[in-house]
């Protein structure tokens, strides 16, 4: 990975901007989860409701710690022994979570990621929310070309890399067990 690159990823998440960057299996676009403008530039690339939520991707667990309500002993274990990896986990959060985030749910989809890029990210900006590069309804970007031809306008920054060599998109899963992708 290019740190120039990088570092002009960094600046243009502190500066507001959306993103594009590979992960695991497909191209994400990421922002500051906390501010909202760049949020809902996301969400109207995509095409996406905001009552649906949004996933948030990190490099630890503590990075979210004013987000999440603290797990029990049983589900950090759970959580813990799939991290880092692409698994999400719906995990309770605090009410004042902002709803641009959470959608119309009281739990965030957190991923803590063993991609190297999207770890040199979280690890210098924080976590990120981490969406397929994709208009609703279309498959999600493989490619640095396709995420361009998809987004030809609205993005601040394409950072390159390699995907993760993962088929799919991460596995989103409740604490109760259940398997929502």
């Amino acid at each position: 990975m290019n740190p120039w690159h990088l570092h002009q990823a960094i600046r243009c998440i502190r500066a507001g901007g959306v993103i594009a960057y590979p992960t695991e299996a497909v191209w994400g676009l990421g922002c500051d989860p906390l501010n909202k403008d760049a949020v809902e530039r996301i969400l109207d690339l995509k095409s996406r409701p905001e009552h649906k939520g949004l996933v948030l991707v990190g490099s630890s667990l503590e990075q979210f710690k004013h987000l999440i309500r603290p797990l029990s002993a049983d589900d950090l274990a759970k959580v813990n022994a799939t991290w880092p990896g692409p698994i999400t986990w719906i995990l309770p959060c605090y009410d004042d979570v902002p709803s641009w985030l959470r959608g119309e749910h009281h739990s965030l989809a957190i991923r803590i990621s063993a991609h190297p890029i999207v770890k040199s990210l979280c690890d210098a900006a924080g976590p990120l929310v981490s969406t397929s590069a994709n208009p609703a309804g279309k498959e999600p970007a493989r490619s640095a070309l396709k995420v361009r031809k998809y987004f030809p306008n609205g993005l601040n920054c394409l950072l390159p890399g390699a995907l993760g060599g993962n088929d799919q998109p991460s596995e989103i899963r409740t604490l109760s067990g259940e398997r929502l992708r």
